[in-house]
């Protein structure tokens, strides 16, 4: 017993010591660099949060069937170092993506009773948004080749897919609002490589905007009118290169 007890405190003792071993360092004045530029490529998924008006006449239930994680993402990096810690970040870029609506009609026995539900309509509505965020990024301090961080701002997308008017050759049930304004935290780690720095990055958008539009289709007025807003969400996994 003493034995193994001897054993486990000198495998302790080594992780420790070859923890705190100090590697030499790529790109050591990348840091201290008042402002610097790189690119974004990414994925992401996109999501609605739907807030559903059930006393609306003729009320058809629509639900979003998951993520659709067939989103893509590039954006330019302009990085302002702000101290030692803190940096500010412009990523102007474009942002694609889609998400799979479904409506269904509810079933009702005789006694009111909800007996279920049958799908009567799908739509992919896809979005392809010109992307301006403002990020804040803080950072902890660099351990060898590696620095981890935590990131939080605001983010303007415009969706140029987003239709002003009903096209009735296609059947539209609902428009969009073109922008909206999205509040975006995350965290990512660092990477110090011999000749750029590669960042690996999540990061969660919520939309603070209602992005259902005003306007009633002219022939499907229910399956507006049993919306009463529509919110954006999305997740990204980006990667950056500076």
């Amino acid at each position: 017993m003493r034995k193994t007890i001897v054993i486990l405190l000198l495998i302790a003792s080594s992780v420790n010591v070859l923890a705190q071993v100090e590697r030499p360092r790529n790109l050591p004045s990348f840091d201290s660099k008042k402002l610097h530029w790189g690119f974004t490529v990414g994925l992401n998924s996109m999501d609605f949060a739907l807030k559903r008006n059930t006393a609306a006449p003729n009320f058809v239930y629509a639900d979003v069937i998951g993520f659709q994680p067939a989103g893509f993402q590039v954006n330019i990096v302009s990085d302002l170092r702000l101290s030692d810690y803190w940096n500010l970040r412009i990523l102007p870029g474009i942002n694609l993506g889609s998400r799979h609506m479904v409506y269904y009609e509810i079933k009702y026995d005789i006694n009111g009773e909800i007996e279920g539900m049958s799908e009567v309509y799908d739509m992919t509505i896809g979005s392809s948004f010109l992307d301006f965020p403002v990020i804040f990024k803080y950072r902890s301090e660099r351990v060898n080749n590696y620095r981890p961080y935590v990131i939080g701002g605001l983010s303007l997308r415009y969706d140029m897919s987003a239709r002003s008017t009903y096209n009735l050759d296609e059947d539209d049930r609902l428009l969009l609002k073109k922008a909206d304004l999205y509040l975006e935290m995350g965290f990512g780690i660092d990477s110090y490589l011999q000749f750029f720095k590669h960042s690996t990055e999540l990061k969660f958008a919520i939309g603070l905007f209602n992005r259902l539009s005003d306007e009633a289709p002219p022939q499907y007025v229910e399956y507006f009118e049993s919306l009463s807003s529509m919110r954006s969400y999305m997740l990204m996994l980006n990667f950056h290169f500076e």
